[in-house]
C-alpha cells in the first residue's frame, strides 16, 4: 500500500467519502488511488474555484466535510476565493494540496511556491506530511480538524514521493469533538435582558440557530417578550418558507439599516456577529448598531444554539401559544414586464417542497425575501464572505449532498462568469439543478458602489469597466455548450413558464432572465 492508497483508506472511514478535483501531475498517484480503493465518490471541476465552492455546498448541506484535490500552490491559489467564503460559513472541508517530491522541491521549478504560505489564511489547520508513514495519521487529523466544533478548513500538503513510497496502512480519526453545548449563565443574561426590556431587545441569529427548530423557539420567545429576530445580511443557511418564522434580515445599503436597528437598546448574538457595515463609506458608520446600545454574546459558533434558545424559551415561560399570526404575502404568478417585482413573485411561486435556494442574485434579489416567505418549505443559501462566483459551484456540493432535492441558484451575469465551468459538471454529474441568470449587462451592484464610496459621476472609461457588453453575453448558447440545456426569457409570463418546466424535469436547466 502506497501514501496515496492509505490516504484514500483513511478519508473513507473517517466519513469523508466525495473529493471535488481538479489534479494536475503531482496528483497522479492520489487519482491512480481512487481507482484501488472503493467508496469515494469524485467529481470533477474544470477550475479550482469550483471545486472548492462545491466543498463548502456540501457542508453546509450534509453537515460533513467533503474534501477537494488540488495541482501545487496555483491550484490552490485558483479555489481561495471560495475558500474564503467558506471560511466566512464556518464549512469543515479536506482540502489535499500536492507538492512536488521532497528532494525536488530545492530545485526551484516553475510550479514551486510556499503552499503553507498560500494556504494558512483560509485554512485554520494546515500540514505537510514529512514521509509516506505519516500521510495516514495526517489524513486523519486533518479530518478531525474539518469535523471539530467549530468546522474547519484542513488542508494537507502531500509530497509526490510520499505519495508513491509504501505506506504503514490507515489511520484511526480522532473521536469527533462534541459540539459545545452552551453557557447556562448567557442564557440567563439574555433572559434578564428579555424580562425588563423585550421590546427594546433584538435577538440577531445566524447559524445553527436559524433552522427550523431554532427559529420555532425565536418565534415563541418574541411572542411572549416582544423582541425582535433579525438575521444578519447573509448567513450560511435559513429555513425558510409557510409554516416557519419568518424574519427580516439586516439591510445591505447601510442608510436602510440604521433605522432597522435605531430602536434597539439591547443586542442578544446568537452565533452571530455585530453588525458592521460591509465596506466603509464617506460620512457613514462601519457600526450598525445605535450609539449606548448594549451587545451581550449567547452563543458563538460551534455551541449548541438550539438547546440555548430553548433553554432561553423555558425561561421567559415561552410556549407555543405565545406565537403571534404572521402576515404573509399572496402568491400570484406576476404577468407583463420583468421587474425585480415580477421577478421575485415569480419566483416564489415556483418554488417546490423542500427546495434549496441558493442566492447570489445581489442588486436583482433584494426584494426576494417578503414574497418567498410564503413560499413552499426551502433553505435558503447565501455568500458569506463576499467573494463573488460561489453560487454554481455551492449548488453542485448541496445538489450532491441532497440528490432527492431540487437546487435553485440565483446568479447575477457578471457573477455568473466567475466560475461558469460549474456547468460542464453539472451536467456530467447530471445534478438537479435550476440555474436562474439575470442579465443585466451590467456589474450593477458596482455601479451602486461607485455613487455610495462618492466617486463622483463616472466617465467613459469608468462605465466601460462597470458594463458587460460589446459583446453581450450570451447565456444560454454558452450553457448548451456545456451540455445544460437553457431558454431565455423577456417577460413575466415567459419566466413563469420556464420556472415550471425547468422545476418540472430532472438535471440541470439555464433560465437566462434578459432584464
Amino acid at each position: 500500500m502506497n501514501g496515496a492508497e492509505s490516504l484514500v483508506r483513511t478519508m473513507v472511514k473517517g466519513g469523508v467519502d466525495v473529493c471535488f478535483t481538479n489534479p494536475g501531475t503531482s496528483e497522479m498517484h492520489f487519482v491512480a488511488a481512487l481507482d484501488r480503493v472503493p467508496g469515494m465518490r469524485c467529481v470533477l471541476g474544470l477550475f479550482e474555484g469550483v471545486v472548492t465552492g462545491a466543498a463548502d455546498g456540501y457542508f453546509r448541506m450534509k453537515g460533513t466535510p467533503a474534501s477537494t484535490l488540488l495541482h501545487l500552490g496555483p491550484g490552490l491559489a485558483n479555489g481561495l476565493a471560495n475558500l474564503h467564503n467558506a471560511k466566512k460559513a464556518n464549512s469543515g472541508i479536506v482540502n489535499i494540496v500536492g507538492q512536488h517530491a521532497v528532494y525536488h522541491i530545492g530545485y526551484n521549478a516553475p510550479l514551486t511556491s510556499d503552499i503553507e504560505g498560500l494556504a494558512r489564511p483560509m485554512s485554520s489547520w494546515v500540514r505537510t506530511s514529512p514521509d509516506a508513514k505519516s500521510v495516514a495519521a495526517d489524513g486523519a487529523a486533518a479530518i478531525a480538524a474539518a469535523k471539530s466544533a467549530p468546522p474547519q478548513i484542513a488542508t494537507l500538503i502531500l509530497p509526490a514521493d510520499t505519495a508513491w513510497n509504501e505506506a504503514d496502512g490507515i489511520a484511526e480519526v480522532p473521536a469527533e469533538q462534541q459540539r459545545a453545548s452552551y453557557s447556562p449563565q448567557a442564557v440567563e443574561q439574555a433572559a434578564r435582558i428579555l424580562h425588563g426590556d423585550g421590546e427594546g431587545t433584538l435577538l440577531l441569529m445566524t447559524g445553527s440557530a436559524l433552522s427550523e427548530q431554532g427559529l420555532a423557539l425565536a418565534e415563541r420567545i418574541a411572542g411572549k417578550t416582544g423582541c425582535t429576530v433579525m438575521g444578519p445580511t447573509f448567513r450560511p443557511k435559513m429555513a425558510r418558507g409557510r409554516g416557519r418564522f419568518s424574519i427580516d434580515r439586516i439591510h445591505y445599503v447601510i442608510d436602510q439599516a440604521l433605522p432597522m436597528l435605531a430602536k434597539f437598546r439591547h443586542i442578544v448574538l446568537v452565533e452571530s456577529d455585530d453588525p458592521v457595515a460591509f465596506f466603509a463609506y464617506p460620512n457613514k458608520p462601519s457600526m450598525l448598531k445605535p450609539q449606548g446600545c448594549e451587545v451581550h454574546r449567547m452563543t458563538s459558533w460551534g455551541e449548541n444554539s438550539v438547546a440555548a434558545l430553548e433553554a432561553l424559551a423555558g425561561a421567559v415561560k415561552a410556549s407555543a401559544r405565545d406565537v403571534k399570526p404572521q402576515a404573509l404575502a399572496e402568491l400570484v404568478k406576476p404577468t407583463g414586464a420583468l421587474t425585480f417585482a415580477t421577478i421575485a413573485q415569480a419566483i416564489a411561486c415556483a418554488i417546490p417542497e423542500n427546495a434549496i435556494m441558493v442566492d447570489e442574485s445581489l442588486t436583482t434579489g433584494r426584494g426576494f425575501f417578503p414574497p418567498t416567505a410564503a413560499a413552499a418549505p426551502h433553505d435558503w443559501l447565501q455568500n458569506m464572505g463576499g467573494s463573488i462566483g460561489f453560487s454554481t459551484p455551492l449548488s453542485i456540493g448541496a445538489a450532491i449532498a441532497c440528490p432527492d432535492r431540487k437546487v435553485i441558484t440565483m446568479v447575477g451575469d457578471g457573477s455568473a462568469m466567475y466560475t461558469i465551468q460549474s456547468l460542464w459538471t453539472q451536467a456530467r454529474e447530471n445534478l438537479d439543478i435550476v440555474t436562474i441568470v439575470f442579465a443585466n449587462r451590467i456589474y450593477q451592484i458596482l455601479r451602486g458602489e461607485f455613487d455610495n464610496v462618492g466617486a463622483g459621476e463616472p466617465g467613459q472609461r469608468a462605465n466601460d469597466m462597470l458594463r458587460l457588453d460589446r459583446p453581450t453575453l450570451d447565456f444560454v448558447a454558452l450553457a448548451k455548450g456545456m451540455g445544460v440545456p437553457g431558454r431565455a426569457v423577456t417577460n413575466a409570463d415567459e419566466f413563469n413558464k420556464a420556472l415550471a418546466e425547468a422545476v418540472a424535469e430532472p438535471g440541470p436547466r439555464l433560465i437566462e432572465v434578459q432584464m
